[in-house]
């Protein structure tokens, strides 16, 4: 399977990444910044400098041409202000999604708890929130086969591999280590397409996890 990831540099992404060259996919690896495509190359995977911010939509397509699956794990960062949550939380994604209009890519979008009902304040954080909705809206109302995964807050401790996952918000967090699991398990199942899936650390296997939501038994 070839997979791009967009924000391929991101703490996530880097594991998300790993965890698919060591299944024996092609990966490629969307950068805003070239000095970082020698860590990816190290890591196996393919640099493409793209920044999703500046190019056109046919440059991010021609970045991902040829992928069977493309994931959103991009995102303005916790330092960065309103604007840029708009310009790339929101706007890179949707950018990113039209660039897939001419394949068939599984589009995986990474999102989080609290898009569902975002507040209407001013701070950033609202802000980022409201973005992060109207970017799983555009998603949820293409004709692209989409999977929407939406964690709780994201934590450095050791991966346990032992998640759960809902169809419905739960509170909650989860190691970004068992989170790249998710998503490569989502990566993989044609079944995820057209979920939203909530995850957070739980007590279930991530495959086992993942197979009971995507047939109803979660």
């Amino acid at each position: 399977m070839r997979v791009a990831i967009a924000g391929a540099h991101g703490q996530v992404a880097t594991r998300l990444a790993r965890l698919l060259v060591d299944r024996g996919d092609d990966v490629i690896g969307l950068i805003r910044n070239p000095t970082h495509a020698e860590d990816l190359r190290a890591a196996g995977v393919v640099p493409a400098i793209c920044d999703l911010e500046r190019a056109t939509v046919d440059q991010i397509a021609a970045a991902v041409s040829g992928s069977d699956a493309v994931v959103f794990a991009a995102g303005a960062g916790p330092g960065s202000g309103a604007g840029r949550k708009l310009t790339m939380d929101r706007d890179g994604a949707i950018k990113l999604l039209n660039a897939t209009a001419a394949s068939a890519s599984h589009y995986v979008l990474l999102s989080g708890i609290g898009v569902e009902n975002p507040p209407d304040g001013d701070d950033v954080f609202s802000v980022y929130l409201r973005a992060k909705a109207e970017a799983d809206a555009a998603v949820t109302t293409s004709d692209r086969d989409w999977t929407i995964v939406r964690p709780g807050r994201l934590t450095d401790d050791p991966g346990t591999g032992q998640v759960r996952v809902a169809a419905a918000p739960f509170r909650g967090e989860i190691p970004r280590d068992d989170l790249a699991a998710l998503l490569a398990g989502v990566v993989h199942d044609p079944r995820a397409e057209h979920h939203i899936l909530y995850v957070n650390s739980g007590d279930e296997p991530v495959e086992q996890a993942l197979e009971a939501a995507l047939t109803g038994a979660s």
